[in-house]
């Protein structure tokens, strides 16, 4: 068969669902044999966006997402999706075209060393040489993607190998089994628990896996242990359970950390160095059990007394049949609790407008269901979204704290549509992240998606601003002017509002939630308390509590 071919059956081999992108004339066979396929194309307007949007299909189903481009300026545009993948550990498969090189002849135009630029930012990146190897690079890339940790390939496929015949076949799927951790080290593990004083659980991204949940909630319920997590750990536990402590989204000085200072103990459940910690060590201070698919990078600041590596949820498991009922005085952190649940609720009930963010945190746990999904953009907003919206479940709140890159909001809301019909999407974005990749409004009324975007309008590149006035600096250089968001929204065939009122929003809100279609809200919203309620954390949580 024709290499192209191959290709797209070596995809559908994979299990390859979707493939998101843009074509250009390198690709034109490959289209025409996906055109007979399983697969289906998702035409976006732009590359970025649909690496966006396959590295999202990825970190929701644990399978890689694959997106295309074409050569030169297409496949250059996938390299910030291609970081934001590998460094947020979702696995996601990229496919470039390129021009002939048995015999080319338009020189250099065009022609980028793409495989080169993607080396440094993804787990694979290899050029098609010939059509006999393509089922061996499919599998290979597909494989490493999801390997933990989890992250990014390319594949290059030249015009010409794309035309050219091949009598190879597609290689089986085997899926790896990962190693349990040595009992000596879950041995070791539960006896520095039982001889701790204040130990403390801690959830990290690496948790955030399917089977890891039910073991980490036995562990908790067994134990008594109180947790907290980090920001893209979040919902691996119900954030309503009594022994959740809050989640670390600052790097220090909340109520949270009052906690995380009195432990002598913390069990590090999947840390991911790409997270900013929550913690640091020092030298006969309190001891750290890393519990990861790997070992632990040491610096300055992270040096585990113990490692457990191995298959997470196995270990998890096995520490928890091991363990009993910890009889410690847990007070303290008891105490802590109530401190960071009063602080957090505290702007909850607050009805000016423009809204706090805090307020808007309320109002959509309040109108959303426990699987609903919320995508979030980059922002200072998303700081509250992390603190105080509680997750009731895994991935019901998509937030980036790896590349945390702009422009990922909307994509990244299609996607969890997409693959969640039956729940209702939320995307928040700041104005600025917003419109990096808007274009996007048109790809999800195209494909008739019921969505909700809300734009939080500041007409400021607001977290930027936030830390140019909270470093001391002169205000400069970071305001703009937005179009019309409403008859923007119009006119892609999505329905635009633009609420007056905090009444009038919760009632747009909710008649946007329960509408079919793209429904876009431009809401006015207030960040004037940030530095207020920061400085406050600052003061009071000194940890005397």
């Amino acid at each position: 068969m024709k290499t192209s071919d191959l290709f797209v059956t070596a995809l559908e081999n994979e299990g390859v669902e979707y493939i998101y992108g843009i074509p250009g004339e390198e690709n034109l066979d490959f289209l025409d044999s996906l055109r007979h396929s399983s697969i289906k194309l998702v035409l976006t307007r732009h590359e970025q966006a649909a690496g966006f949007m396959a590295a999202t299909y990825g970190r929701l189903t644990g399978k890689p997402g694959v997106c295309l481009s074409t050569l030169g300026p297409g496949a250059t545009n996938f390299v910030t999706a291609a970081a934001y993948a590998q460094l947020g550990g979702m696995p996601m498969v990229m496919l470039g075209g390129q021009k002939p090189i048995r015999k080319s002849k338009q020189g250099r135009f065009q022609i980028v060393d793409v495989v080169g630029l993607m080396r440094p930012i993804t787990k694979y990146s290899a050029q098609v040489l010939d059509g006999n190897n393509i089922t061996a690079m499919v599998r290979e890339a597909f494989r490493l993607t999801m390997q933990e940790r989890p992250g990014a390939a390319y594949i290059e496929l030249p015009e010409d190998i794309a035309e050219e015949q091949t009598d190879a076949s597609v290689f089986d799927v085997v899926g790896n089994r990962r190693p349990d951790a040595d009992s000596s080290s879950i041995d070791a593990a539960i006896e520095m628990i039982n001889a701790a004083d204040h130990p403390l659980l801690l959830i990290g991204a690496g948790a955030n896996r399917k089977r890891t949940s039910k073991a980490l909630k036995d562990l908790i319920d067994k134990s008594g242990l109180y947790f907290f997590n980090t920001q893209m750990g979040k919902g691996v536990i119900d954030e309503r359970h009594d022994k959740f402590l809050g989640t670390a989204a600052l790097s220090d000085n909340d109520y949270l950390h009052c906690a995380i200072n009195r432990a002598d103990l913390i069990i590090n459940v999947g840390h991911d160095v790409i997270e900013k910690p929550p913690f640091f060590m020092e030298k006969g201070g309190k001891k750290v059990i890393h519990v990861n698919f790997f070992a632990a990078q040491i610096d300055d600041v992270y040096f585990p007394q113990l490692n457990v590596i191995g298959d997470i949820s196995t270990s998890i498991r096995k520490i928890a049949n091991g363990i009993s009922k910890l009889d410690n005085d847990f007070s303290y952190f008891k105490r802590v609790r109530n401190e960071v649940e009063e602080h957090i609720t505290k702007y909850f009930d607050d009805d000016r407008f423009p809204v706090l963010p805090q307020r808007l945190v309320s109002i959509l746990r309040e109108q959303l269901n426990a699987d609903d999904i919320i995508t979030l953009d980059n922002g200072v907003y998303k700081i509250w979204f992390a603190r105080n919206y509680k997750c009731y479940q895994a991935n019901t709140l998509l937030l980036d704290n790896a590349l945390a890159t702009m422009g990922a909001g909307l994509p990244s809301a299609i996607t969890a549509k997409q693959l969640n019909p039956g729940q209702r999407v939320v995307s928040v974005n700041g104005d600025g992240g917003f419109l990096m990749n808007s274009q996007e409004l048109e790809t999800a009324v195209r494909l008739k998606l019921d969505l909700v975007v809300i734009i939080l309008n500041d007409s400021a590149y607001g977290m930027i601003k936030w830390k140019q006035e909270g470093m001391g600096f002169d205000e400069f250089g970071l305001d703009f002017n937005n179009p019309d968001l409403v008859a923007y929204a119009n006119s892609f065939g999505a329905t635009g509002h633009r609420p007056t009122s905090l009444e009038e929003f919760n009632t747009t809100l909710h008649t946007a939630l329960n509408a079919s279609g793209v429904h876009v809200i431009d809401l006015a919203v207030d960040y004037s308390l940030n530095h207020a309620i920061l400085n406050v954390l600052l003061k009071e949580s000194a940890c005397i509590i």
